[in-house]
């Protein structure tokens, strides 16, 4: 959405309100997320659908263990987890014009979503919202025909600075992928930082920046580094990788986590973003649970994509005052919330295990183990 930028597309009718919501983000210290934005820049989407954009090349994600070696393999995860920034981080609101701030999920919303079976079995999706304050959701991937799965946790915390939202993305993900012969390799993937740039003209969009991990418990580590324009090919969404294996680098990639990827010095595709991507699947609106995401907010939703935001703030005004009121009965009655999906652990020791091996984050880590759906 890069190429929006100097755009100005703010409605007429909201323009005094962008304006005072630019000072407001100018003026304020600490996290923003408590922030109430303006109607148009909403999204209709719940946080809760996020992790489904780590599937949606599951033809990718299936072929992790068919890789013959180990670094085969380590190559195949690094080719997966760049081939989902696109989608991840770039065209989840291609439809709305613009990046759009997603709806708060409340504690306890789920979503459940599938990749059909096409040749090379079916993924399936699990997300939890296990923490309202600080916000955070879990989630659970699997192709158990390809003996892959991914679980992880995230949460954000975000600030202002330079004319940018800056969005530190909290947590971490761990991809298991079953072998032939019983043996399972475990990978450690660190999350990036955001920049949601483009709000002078009401039209935000999200570059990447520093650095993440891939790590694996074969000694096999992947480093990305993404920069924005003026950065190795001069274009936006630029990034460069490093694969090596204890003190020896030995093969790097770099291009454009939107489009094409080279291995380095050569003209070898390494990764292809513009293959289209393959979204999830759910249940009809009215075959779904209470808490699921799109029934939930469902109201709220549709206020939003048909530009009736006095309904959508309604709703969603509604739907958060439920929330609080919930929580003050359950803290005044001594029951605290279970999780029906995911255990929490204080230490997750996969992560203080491969985390160890690589530079410049925590030694330590709690994370979300999915403990299965009945």
């Amino acid at each position: 959405m890069a190429e929006q930028e100097g755009t100005d597309v703010v409605p007429t009718e909201q323009k005094a309100g962008w304006s005072s919501f630019i000072k407001s983000l100018a003026s304020m210290t600490g996290d923003l997320s408590s922030m109430t934005a303006p109607p148009f820049i909403l999204s209709p989407t719940s946080l809760t659908e996020f992790p489904a954009y780590w599937g949606e090349r599951p033809e990718l994600f299936a072929d992790i263990a068919t890789g013959k070696t180990e670094q085969d393999r380590m190559e195949k995860v690094l080719r997966w987890f760049i081939c989902t920034l696109k989608g991840q981080y770039t065209t989840r609101n291609e439809k709305m014009g613009s990046e759009k701030k997603p709806l708060n999920p409340v504690l306890g919303e789920e979503f459940f979503g599938v990749w059909p079976d096409v040749g090379y079995g079916e993924t399936t999706l699990t997300v939890e919202q296990v923490s309202h304050h600080p916000p955070i959701t879990a989630y659970f991937i699997q192709n158990q025909k390809a003996g892959v799965t991914l679980q992880g946790h995230s949460g954000q915390k975000t600030s202002f600075s330079g004319g940018s939202i800056n969005v530190k993305q909290n947590g971490h993900a761990t991809l298991t992928a079953s072998l032939p012969g019983g043996k399972r390799e475990t990978y450690l993937i660190t999350l990036p930082r955001l920049q949601i740039q483009g709000l002078v003209w009401g039209s935000p969009y999200i570059e990447l920046a520093d650095s993440t991990a891939i790590v694996g418990d074969t000694g096999y580590i992947a480093t990305i580094d993404y920069k924005g324009k003026g950065w190795v090919s001069g274009k936006a969404h630029s990034y460069k990788a490093v694969l090596s294996h204890g003190s020896k680098s030995i093969r790097s990639y770099e291009g454009q986590w939107t489009s094409i990827g080279t291995v380095a010095k050569s003209n070898e595709v390494f990764t292809d973003a513009t293959v289209p991507k393959q979204e999830v699947q759910v249940k009809p609106i009215e075959q779904q649970g209470e808490w699921e995401s799109r029934r939930l907010w469902a109201a709220t939703a549709q206020g939003i994509r048909s530009g009736d935001y006095e309904s959508a703030s309604r709703d969603k005004s509604r739907i958060e005052n439920e929330q609080r009121q919930r929580r003050k009965d359950e803290a005044a009655a001594g029951q605290p919330w279970q999780l029906k999906y995911f255990e929490h652990v204080d230490s997750d020791p996969v992560y203080k295990q491969l985390a160890a091996q690589v530079k410049g984050i925590p030694s330590e880590e709690d994370a979300y183990i999915f403990r299965g759906r009945a």
